[in-house]
């Protein structure tokens, strides 16, 4: 994967998860997920564990309250 299409998969997938945190977490924490992982392809390391542990907070903090 480019280290430009890493980048922007990797935001995309950062800001999925900060959304996902106030609107349908369990479907944007997924998808957030699924795009870091997707980031871990790229020399964008950072980014991708930043967005999978965003998007697991947001996936599962529904099931804590």
């Amino acid at each position: 994967m480019k280290a430009s299409l890493g980048i922007w998969t990797g935001w995309l997938a950062i800001i999925l998860a900060v959304v996902g945190f106030f609107y349908y977490p369990m479907y944007l924490g997924g998808a957030a997920v699924v795009l870091g992982l997707i980031t871990l392809t790229s020399p964008q390391k950072l980014l991708a564990w930043s967005s999978i542990v965003l998007g697991a907070i947001a996936f599962f903090l529904p099931y804590l309250q």
